[in-house]
């Protein structure tokens, strides 16, 4: 069995955090006020996100705001740490803006805006519902 290289792995699985332009030295806040219920909900996880990794904070990403899948994929929770400590470290800041939320049973999808020195680009990610909670799965 071929796997690409590590780090080409590693972007793809962390793509969530890419998107949202996490950082550990800049700052960007993610509104909420827009949303209701579910949609809320999700937005929340997206700001929640964007705080943890805006934070340094690679224990509680991996704990608390990415899907199990991602998780498990980047070696479980030691290796989802060091994945994420090592992408937190090459990402500069972003302006960030969830567009829209689409909420289907246990899956959503939002509609996210970043900016980074004056050039936007669009993504969709992809959230699901695991223990109560709104976690990041992929990006689109």
């Amino acid at each position: 069995m071929t796997f690409p290289p590590l780090k080409r792995r590693l972007t793809l699985l962390c793509a969530p955090l890419l998107a949202l332009g996490v950082t550990a030295c800049g700052s960007a806040t993610v509104s909420t006020s827009s949303f209701k219920g579910e949609a809320k909900a999700v937005a929340q996880a997206i700001a929640n996100l964007q705080s943890s990794a805006t934070a340094g904070e690679e224990r509680k990403i991996c704990a608390a705001d990415l899907a199990a899948a991602i998780v498990t994929r980047l070696g479980g929770a030691k290796g989802c740490e060091t994945a994420i400590k090592n992408q937190l470290t090459e990402v500069d800041s972003f302006e960030v803006t969830v567009r829209s939320v689409q909420v289907a049973g246990t899956k959503a999808t939002a509609n996210v805006r970043s900016t980074k020195s004056g050039k936007t680009s669009l993504s969709t990610l992809t959230l699901v519902r695991e223990d109560g909670k709104w976690k990041t799965l992929q990006l689109q």
